[in-house]
C-alpha cells in the first residue's frame, strides 16, 4: 500500500484571530457575480460593487465571529482607481489582524464579447463605442491588478459548476485546509484547460480510436483501458508520472497552495486521456488526498474523436 504524503498543514501557522478578507476583481463578464454568490455559500459575508473609500470602514465595523469578508471591487465602482486599489491592498495586507487575498477573474475576449452580445448589456467602459473597445480598455486598465493577484482564474472554458469548484478549492474556510487535487482529461483539439497547473500529453500511447470495436467506447470501459495499458511504454510512463508528482505534492502544500489542477490530454479526449486521468485519480486517492475527477470533453464530441 502506498504511504500517504506528509501533511504540511500541521506546519502552517494557524490564522486564528485574523479575519479573512478576500478582494475580488477582474474583467466585466468574467463571472464576478457568480463568484460572489459561491463565496457567500462558502460562508463569506459578501459585498458587491463597494467603493474603495468604504473598504476600511466596512472592516472597522468589526464582527465578533470574525466572519470572513468577500468584497467585489471592479470598474463599475464610482471611485475605482487601480492605483488606489493597489494602495488599499498593501495597506490591508500590512495589518496583522487581517488575512487578505486578491482574486482576479479573467476571460478570453471572444467569450466576453459573446456574453455581452447575448445579454444585450453595455460594457461599463465602452461608453458609446463597440463592446470590443471596452474590453480592450478594461484589460489594459486592470493589468496591474492581475499581476498583483494571489489567485488568477480564467473562466473562458469554465461552467458555473467548474468556477464554484475552483473557488471552493482555493478559498475554503476549513480550519486546516489540505491540498486538494482536481484531475481532468481533455482534447488537445479543443484547447488546453486554462485553469490547469500541470499538463501531461498522452498522445504517444496506443490510440484505441483506430480499433473500430473500441472507437464508440471511452477510457472508462475495461476494453479500452486494457488496450491503453497494454502499450509497452505505459508502465514506465505512469511510474515516471507518479514519481514526478509524489515529491511535488507536499511541497505545494508547504507553500500554501490549496488547490492543484492536473490535466491529461490526448487528441479527442475520449480514450487515452480518460483512462490515464482515471488511473491517476485512483493513485492520488491512495495517498490520502482529496481528489475530484472530470472528463472535460467526453460528452462534447461523438465517437469519431481520437
Amino acid at each position: 500500500m502506498t504511504a500517504p504524503i506528509p501533511d504540511a498543514s500541521s506546519d502552517a501557522s494557524p490564522a486564528t484571530g485574523r479575519r479573512r478578507v478576500l478582494l475580488a476583481t477582474g474583467m466585466s463578464g468574467a463571472g464576478l457575480s457568480v463568484a460572489l454568490k459561491a463565496l457567500e455559500d462558502l460562508g463569506y459575508e459578501s459585498v458587491d460593487n463597494l467603493r474603495l473609500s468604504l473598504v476600511p470602514a466596512l472592516i472597522a465595523q468589526g464582527d465578533p465571529s470574525h466572519r470572513p469578508l468577500a468584497i467585489v471591487i471592479d470598474s463599475r465602482t464610482r471611485d475605482f482607481s487601480v492605483a488606489a486599489f493597489l494602495e488599499q491592498i498593501e495597506s490591508l495586507k500590512a495589518r496583522p489582524d487581517l488575512d487578505v487575498r486578491l482574486l482576479f477573474l479573467d476571460c478570453g475576449d471572444e467569450v466576453l464579447q459573446r456574453r455581452f452580445t447575448e445579454t444585450r448589456r453595455r460594457h461599463p467602459l465602452a461608453d458609446d463605442r463597440p463592446v470590443p473597445d471596452g474590453i480592450q480598455r478594461e484589460r489594459t486598465l486592470l493589468h496591474p491588478l492581475k499581476q498583483r493577484a494571489d489567485v488568477v482564474t480564467d473562466t473562458t472554458q469554465l461552467s458555473i459548476h467548474d468556477l464554484r469548484r475552483l473557488l471552493a478549492g482555493n478559498f475554503s474556510l476549513d480550519a486546516q485546509p489540505a491540498l486538494q487535487v482536481f484531475v481532468t482529461s481533455f482534447s488537445f483539439r479543443l484547447g488546453l484547460p486554462r485553469e490547469a497547473d500541470l499538463v501531461f500529453d498522452v498522445r504517444f500511447l496506443t490510440n484505441p480510436h483506430w480499433d473500430l470495436a473500441l472507437r464508440p467506447l471511452t477510457g472508462r470501459d475495461p476494453a479500452v483501458a486494457a488496450r491503453v495499458e497494454s502499450d509497452p511504454d505505459f508502465p514506465a510512463f505512469f511510474e515516471n508520472l507518479t514519481g514526478l508528482l509524489r515529491p511535488l505534492l507536499p511541497r505545494y502544500n508547504q507553500e500554501g497552495k490549496s488547490y492543484l489542477t492536473v490535466a491529461i490530454g490526448c487528441t479527442g479526449g475520449r480514450h487515452r486521456s480518460v483512462f490515464v486521468a482515471e488511473r491517476l485519480a485512483e493513485w492520488l486517492k491512495g495517498l490520502g488526498l482529496k481528489v475530484a475527477l472530470n472528463h472535460r470533453d467526453l460528452e462534447r464530441q461523438g465517437p469519431r474523436s481520437g
